[in-house]
């Protein structure tokens, strides 16, 4: 399509593939050789401004010439409207008659980041930027620049963006009123940064500048801010794997008009269950040939404290099995106390962490994370089956006495996964399930007066453990097992959090990836509430952002 276009007086045609508002920018400044970070407006040829609502409709008009204007070209009072005066916040670079202005080009770059307070990147590695500092001569002459690029400067610019919207400020207003962000409003606040980001520097968006806003969205929203994370706004942006709210924003942005993407450098994070690790040294470890006797005897007594003991004695080698691809399938059988002894998962986890982090769930969750997560559910959309769910958790009576809801504490971790809930694994993975399905990858019940055995008949040979809860109902569930490869060990906790605890740490010590339905789930208990592999561990921006709003209640 063609479109008719003016600017300084001269006029030119500009050829589009898709009337989109934001190509029309960027096709704007290649023709007229505009700066990138220019801030343009568009009239038509009567003086009216073309928002990017009604730009597609009269694109259409052959006869329209849209008229494009600089903020040099407009009157001081019409630039800055929309602005707001941010009283509580140091305008950057405003504070003192002592302060100047310098521009800093991208070769000065390596010299802001000498600082001694670590600062992000700045808004745009390709323009020059306008900075604040406090100016010293040395012997040569030269000027030493002090950075200033810090949570004032980005706190000022995402609260300017968002100022200049009717929509960003409903999401100042909430912020203000509940001290955190809804998901949909998240998600607004999000779009509103990632179009200013794209209409200052065009499609190719530099690392420095999402990273900038990443670091000024949780400057101005301290609540958002992630406190097991390194810089905490890895969730809105991470540099190292290119990842996090602003960037999937983005890249649903360019989708249709990127003609070319380029690899990105990621750094792989390889924590979580699977991970082989070096265990402290412990005490009568059994090797060769005594190992081989310490393991016959296991095949022969079950005596529980004699059981213990050579556990212990050979959980080195055991560990040397579970991570060698060609006999970690048979640990069952090479050890198979595990089947019939209560206590061997939640033992052989102690001997990986030791006692401290082991008890860190029981500990935790009851008082530090439950009420949190029935708090935060209540701002979801609500269904009939989070309705249920929060009200077994709360205690309520249930509107159907003919199938009763689990207890309590069962109710509160299915309450997660619905704030956590099974994402689409991609191309060459399962699909996106519900979070009614995804409940039963965690627990299924079946009646006390069943066989086991009738049960293992039906269901197949999933890797990935799961929890079988016995008894009269839901409600009043006597015994739990746990499902493998159609193998059944038995739960030393008769409380659904208690089996809970051991179906979450036999992944540790068998050595088992988390289901693909849970993975977000298991990867928030084990960074958030275990605090395990915390940094190494790969996370989705969504267990980030879950984690700094509940760690960050008060």
């Amino acid at each position: 399509m063609l479109i008719k276009v003016q600017f300084e007086g001269k006029k030119k045609y500009i050829k589009l593939e898709e009337v989109s508002f934001l190509d029309f920018h960027s096709a704007v400044q290649q023709k007229f050789l505009i700066a990138e970070d220019t801030t343009l407006k568009v009239t038509d040829d009567h003086g009216i401004e073309v928002d990017e609502d009604v730009f597609p409709e009269l694109a259409t008009n052959k006869e329209m010439c849209f008229i494009i204007h600089t903020d040099d070209e407009l009157p001081f009072a019409e630039t800055s409207k929309g602005s707001t005066d941010f009283s509580d916040l140091t305008e950057f670079g405003a504070s003192s008659n002592q302060t100047e202005y310098v521009t800093v080009t991208t070769c000065d770059l390596t010299v802001l980041q000498q600082g001694v307070v670590e600062v992000p990147s700045s808004p745009s590695l390709t323009d020059t930027l306008s900075v604040s500092s406090s100016l010293s001569s040395s012997d040569s002459g030269s000027q030493i620049i002090q950075p200033l690029l810090d949570s004032v400067h980005a706190r000022s610019n995402i609260k300017q963006i968002l100022s200049s919207k009717p929509a960003g400020l409903t999401v100042i207003k909430e912020y203000e009123e509940t001290g955190s962000l809804k998901d949909s409003t998240r998600r607004l606040m999000v779009n509103i940064i990632v179009a200013h980001m794209r209409e200052k520097e065009g499609r190719a968006v530099s690392k420095g500048a999402k990273e900038f806003h990443a670091f000024g969205i949780v400057s101005l929203f301290p609540t958002l801010k992630d406190p097991y994370s390194k810089k905490g706004y890895e969730h809105f942006y991470d540099i190292q794997s290119n990842t996090g709210f602003l960037e999937w924003r983005m890249k649903t942005v360019q989708r249709k008009s990127r003609t070319s993407s380029t690899s990105q450098s990621r750094v792989e994070l390889k924590g979580g269950p699977t991970l082989l690790r070096t265990v402290g040294a412990l005490d009568d470890q059994r090797m060769g040939d005594e190992c081989m006797e310490a393991m016959s005897l296991l095949h022969h007594t079950t005596d529980h404290d004699t059981v213990f003991k050579k556990m212990k004695e050979t959980f080195h080698y055991r560990q040397q099995i579970l991570h060698d691809p060609q006999r970690s399938a048979d640990v069952l059988q090479m050890f198979p106390r595990f089947l019939d002894v209560k206590g061997l998962i939640s033992h052989d986890f102690s001997l990986l962490f030791g006692a401290e982090v082991a008890s860190r769930f029981l500990e935790k969750w009851s008082t530090s994370f439950k009420e949190k997560v029935i708090q935060e559910a209540r701002n979801l959309k609500e269904t009939a089956l989070l309705k249920r769910h929060l009200k077994a958790a709360l205690k309520e009576d249930s509107d159907t006495t003919d199938d009763p809801e689990w207890d309590s504490d069962m109710a509160s971790l299915f309450i997660l996964l619905h704030l956590l809930t099974p994402q689409p694994a991609g191309r060459k993975r399962p699909k996106k399930i519900s979070v009614e399905e995804a409940t039963t990858h965690l627990v299924k019940f079946y009646k006390s007066c069943q066989s086991l055995d009738d049960h293992l008949l039906t269901t197949e040979g999933n890797p990935q453990p799961y929890l079988l809860a016995s008894g009269t109902s839901k409600a009043q569930v006597s015994t739990f097992y746990i499902v493998m490869d159609r193998k059944i060990l038995p739960c030393q906790s008769c409380t659904s959090l208690g089996a809970f605890d051991e179906l979450f740490k036999s992944h540790f010590v068998f050595g088992v990836k988390y289901d693909d339905a849970l993975s977000s789930l298991y990867t928030f208990v084990q960074t958030t509430v275990y605090n395990i592999d915390i940094g190494s561990t790969e996370e989705t921006p969504k267990v980030k952002e879950l984690r700094a709003r509940l760690l960050n209640k008060h």
